[in-house]
């Protein structure tokens, strides 16, 4: 196991604790950033890049037939497909926190459209259930599984808001766990079903779940009712014959305490579990290994990577699994960052060396992660994902919103994009609009030194009043690298605007002359 130090470029702030990621076919998406999304990706969901130990985010788009999807955080995800090896396979999304905490119970069935270098396009449904519908929940898991040729989704655990009636003013929004019910969704039909196992008597929350075939495992997780982590592992068989479902458990030993664990598939039958937590104040790093064969699970401890001295000190932690048996862990930021909420990243290899240089030259790196302000809730629960993307692979569809690659110019090449100055900021793959009069480009400014060249107002610490009076006014400006005593900034002269005069009346009325009595005697008797 390797563990290697990644910077994140901009945006960094939108990667906390309660992301998630979706993995298509090497492709890495981020879902569910903190707070609403900005005009600059109105969707949400960001390709995450990892080149030469580099993070970058680079907005993906949704297809016109779409619904919309809210950034969620802590939700439960998983692969639907008709095989592992398929190709065509969506990814499901159920519950979760939106921006406003508010807790989400409804279900979407994501999947990639149309991918290219330039733009990735998804395809967002929401599915309408019926019968026992799951409540709204977070830190909860789904899983699939097969039996006798049919697929049914299972969702087991996670937490709640304690019920209106029994809310009060000072804990109004308080959590509960979710009762223990074993819920089975057949989305062919869209109905619901609600098992009660007595082998399950207490919620759990941010525990981990691995599905193989017919069988779901569920290791660890975190009990408000009694505060505890409970070492039990859970063994769920659905058996799916013409009639009714049948769901059993079976409660096995060498289960471990932990929650909000990470866990990664390294091989067919292997999984790696990584991170979470074994006490209130105690972080758990120790790795396991979980080895599914045929019927039988086995849970045994290997070797930790060199955990940094910033990992081993800091208060709490999180990650997602990144696909390839690699997972991207974050740890929050020093106090004295710009940025109070930058963190530090890394990514951790729990591949052997040499199959990860098979790995690393097949396919790209990418990552993504969940997102919630540990403030919101328990402070360690809320912290970490709970699922994991063992393989991913993605299918080819006609672009369904008539998109032209050929069409679109290279901005990377045009003149936007250039460093402008030693001091440039702006990123082709991080740019956020800053003044209300751009779009999808930075505002630029002519610098009239020597012959002149362009450079981003933003850059300049130019406000946008200053830049609008400039537009506007026939002057010359010099940007921060070419102002001096004898080519000051050049400020537009305040306007003096002439006072007009008054326009006057087309007609004017004469003034009335006063008639004497000697010129009216005299006209009387001229009438006369």
């Amino acid at each position: 196991m390797s563990l290697q130090v990644i910077s994140a470029i901009s945006n960094s702030s939108l990667l906390q604790p309660g992301f998630s990621l979706l993995n298509f076919n090497g492709r890495v998406f981020f879902f569910g950033q903190k707070g609403w999304p900005k005009r600059s990706c109105p969707t949400g969901v960001f390709l995450l890049d990892i080149k030469q130990n580099e993070l970058k985010m680079k907005p993906a788009f949704f297809s016109k037939d779409s619904c919309y999807l809210p950034p969620l955080r802590y939700p439960a995800l998983c692969k639907l497909g008709d095989n592992a090896e398929s190709d065509e396979y969506q990814y499901i999304i159920h519950g979760g926190k939106t921006p406003n905490n508010d807790l989400s119970d409804k279900i979407y069935v994501m999947s990639l459209v149309s991918k290219s270098s330039k733009k990735n396009t998804f395809k967002c449904i929401e599915k309408d259930l019926g019968g026992d519908v799951p409540e709204a929940r977070y830190g909860h898991t789904i899983n699939v599984v097969r039996s006798r040729g049919k697929s049914v989704s299972v969702i087991f655990g996670g937490r709640t808001y304690t019920p209106l009636a029994q809310r009060t003013t000072e804990k109004w929004n308080s959590v509960v766990d979710c009762l223990p019910f074993v819920f089975l969704i057949d989305f062919e039909f869209g109905c619901c079903t609600s098992y009660i196992l007595p082998e399950l008597q207490d919620g759990l929350a941010f525990h981990v779940s691995v599905a193989k075939n017919d069988t779901i495992y569920i290791l660890g997780g975190h009990s408000l009712q009694n505060n505890t982590r409970s070492p039990s592992l859970y063994k769920l068989k659905i058996d799916l014959p013409l009639g009714s479902p049948s769901v059993t458990c079976t409660i096995l030993p060498g289960g471990i305490s932990v929650s909000s664990a990470i866990v990664t598939q390294t091989s067919d039958t292997e999984f790696v579990l990584v991170g979470g937590y074994q006490s209130d104040n105690q972080k758990r790093l120790v790795c396991n290994t979980i080895v599914l064969e045929d019927s039988k699970v086995e849970v045994v401890e290997r070797a930790s990577p060199d955990w940094t001295p910033d990992i081993k000190h800091c208060r709490i932690w999180f990650g997602c699994d990144i696909g390839e048996g690699s997972v991207l862990l974050g740890i929050p930021g020093a106090n004295k960052q710009l940025i109070s909420d930058a963190n530090y990243f890394y990514i951790l290899r729990c591949k052997e060396a040499e199959e990860d240089k098979e790995e690393e030259m097949s396919a790209q790196i990418c990552s993504q992660t969940l997102t919630e302000d540990p403030g919101d809730s328990t402070p360690f629960e809320d912290s970490e994902e709970f699922c994991f993307s063992a393989e991913a692979n993605s299918f080819d569809v006609d672009d369904t919103d008539t998109y032209n690659e050929d069409d679109e110019e290279n901005e990377s090449e045009t003149g936007y994009w250039i460093t402008c100055s030693a001091s440039c900021s702006i990123d082709i793959n991080t740019w956020v609009p800053f003044y209300s009069t751009e779009l999808n480009k930075p505002a630029m400014i002519l610098c009239s030194s020597g012959t002149g060249h362009w450079v981003h107002a933003q850059c300049m610490d130019l406000s946008e009043t200053m830049l609008l009076r400039l537009s506007e006014a026939n002057v010359k400006y010099f940007c921060n690298e070419h102002v001096d005593l004898n080519k000051g900034l050049q400020t537009p002269q305040k306007v003096v605007h002439q006072k007009k005069q008054p326009m006057k009346p087309l007609r004017r009325k004469a003034a009335m002359k006063i008639t004497t009595p000697a010129k009216k005697s005299f006209l009387r008797r001229l009438f006369e």
